[in-house]
């Protein structure tokens, strides 16, 4: 159970990161509305995860925990367009990046492990 609290405190911090990433762009229009879409979806990885904890089956589980995949991997498109466009300093998002990176092979994990625990029942 530590080990789920500790993953949820990680995952609110990314989304605080995230956060703090959006009140640290420009103002000009295209980082704005990059912004908000890795906004949307970085903040929404923990909320899919929070679901997830409360599912009443195993086949929800995966279901949101997968949501929280896709949102990882939607995160990092935006974050690579910022890279791409020049928006913002590449290393300045690798730190957030490598984050997305990790919690995504952490998901990955979880949905295999729910999948072989329901095969095995």
């Amino acid at each position: 159970m530590r080990e789920m609290e500790n993953l949820k405190l990680r995952i609110k911090q990314f989304a605080l990161r995230i956060i703090k990433l959006y009140c640290a762009l420009p103002k000009k229009t295209e980082a704005q509305v990059i912004g908000k879409q890795v906004l949307r979806c970085g903040t929404s990885v923990g909320a899919q995860f929070r679901e997830g904890l409360r599912a009443k089956s195993k086949a929800d589980l995966i279901s949101k925990v997968e949501g929280s995949l896709q949102e990882l991997e939607e995160t990092q498109y935006w974050l690579e367009l910022m890279i791409e466009s020049q928006i913002i300093e590449p290393n300045l998002l690798k730190p957030l990046y490598q984050e997305s990176e990790e919690l995504i092979a952490i998901f990955v994990t979880i949905v295999k492990n729910v999948k072989k625990q329901s095969h095995n029942s």
